[in-house]
């Protein structure tokens, strides 16, 4: 068992990555499918996995050119975005906190996985928020207009996406 999370874990910091380039390049925060591969991430791998497997994404990062738009280095880490990455980090500790229970089926799985991966956004939105007051300077209600509004409805769209797909996946795995 140990094995095979080992390898999904690289699996998902390498699908975190393939995440960033999917993407849409507005500024300051471009949309990217990275948050869905964390959502999922999470419930697959567990907390510790979970929030494992973004742990190496981060540090892939800061040599490979692997964060949204295809850069890299520790200014991208510890600029103005970096705590969207951080973010994705403890959203899929929470996430698979969250979820380590036998998720079951129907309804009531999809409402333990999907309530979770909410507030995993959230999280990655407080991260993100948080960079861009302390990088750019801006005001909380800067920082949410132009990193947070702007992502809720396709955020709350992969959450819907990735729930049901995490709940097959991971019957699967266990």
């Amino acid at each position: 068992m140990e094995t095979r999370k080992v390898i999904l874990t690289g699996l998902l910091a390498a699908m975190t990555g393939i995440g960033a380039y999917i993407a849409i390049p507005i500024q300051p925060v471009p949309f990217t499918m990275q948050v869905f591969v964390v959502l999922l991430a999470g419930v697959l791998l567990g907390a510790k996995y979970g929030a494992l497997s973004q742990v190496v994404y981060a540090l892939l990062g800061l040599i490979a050119p692997v964060y949204a738009g295809g850069a890299s280095g520790a200014g991208v880490l510890f600029g103005p975005t970096g705590g969207y990455i951080f973010g994705f980090i403890a959203a899929a500790f929470f996430i698979g906190l969250m979820t380590k229970k036998n998720l079951g089926k129907g309804y009531k799985a999809l409402i333990r996985v999907l309530l979770p991966m909410l507030v995993g956004v959230v999280i990655i939105y407080a991260g993100g928020m948080l960079s861009l007051h302390l990088v750019l300077g801006l005001g909380f209600r800067q920082a949410l207009v132009a990193g947070v509004i702007p992502f809720i409805p396709f955020d709350i769209l992969k959450a819907f996406l990735a729930a049901p797909l995490a709940i097959k996946l991971r019957n699967y795995l266990d």
